[in-house]
């Protein structure tokens, strides 16, 4: 299985939070995580149409995408849109912001409605949210509390080498590992489909 992750990154914090989300890939056996940093070099579009599934990443950028990641959304129309490569594949996202909130929303909405124009099934985050009790506290997983995808926040003033804390890397690296799963059991359930029509020819 192949997940590819195509993610921008200003200043490190987000290509941290590429490498988590990576690593929780891995930890589903025989899962390959591609890191596609974009504006490294051209966009491998033969990957991704060979990818069970993509995960999205960016900064917030004034409440929304980075411009370059923006710039690989639009060029996706003739790649992959006009004939719609990526139909039926696993789609999630991810971003980080200086500010707690940052209306990261806003990027991940997004996110998901660019897989959605590509006919992608988008994954979400199945955690309850962090950090949300009088018990609880920012070593939380999920303590921004999202849904649609994983957030992560790192101090205006702390470089890569310190933010985003462990707890919002560990989300990410949750994320990961569910898209893998949830990718293998769509593939499994096709399998078994093509395998029930075959049969009853």
């Amino acid at each position: 299985m192949l997940v590819s992750i195509v993610y921008d990154s200003g200043y490190g914090h987000t290509a941290k939070q590429a490498q988590a989300v990576a690593e929780g890939v891995s930890r589903f056996p025989g899962a390959k995580a591609e890191l596609i940093p974009v504006g490294a070099g051209p966009v491998p579009w033969e990957t991704l149409e060979r990818s069970d599934a993509i995960i999205f990443g960016s900064p917030t950028y004034n409440g929304s995408l980075s411009a370059k990641l923006k710039q690989v959304f639009e060029d996706s129309t003739k790649a992959a849109w006009n004939d719609l490569k990526w139909r039926d594949k696993v789609a999630a996202g991810f971003t980080n912001s200086g500010a707690q909130n940052g209306d990261k929303l806003n990027t991940l909405t997004s996110m998901a409605l660019f897989a959605a124009q590509h006919a992608m099934i988008w994954v979400g985050l199945d955690l309850k949210p962090g950090n949300s009790g009088s018990r609880s506290s920012v070593h939380d997983l999920n303590r921004l509390g999202s849904w649609l995808g994983a957030m992560a926040q790192s101090n205006i003033d702390e470089g890569p080498d310190v933010a985003p804390i462990e707890s919002d890397l560990k989300t990410a690296a949750h994320l990961g590992q569910r898209v893998a799963e949830v990718a293998d059991r769509l593939a499994r359930g096709r399998a078994v489909a093509t395998t029930e029509v075959v049969a009853s020819v």
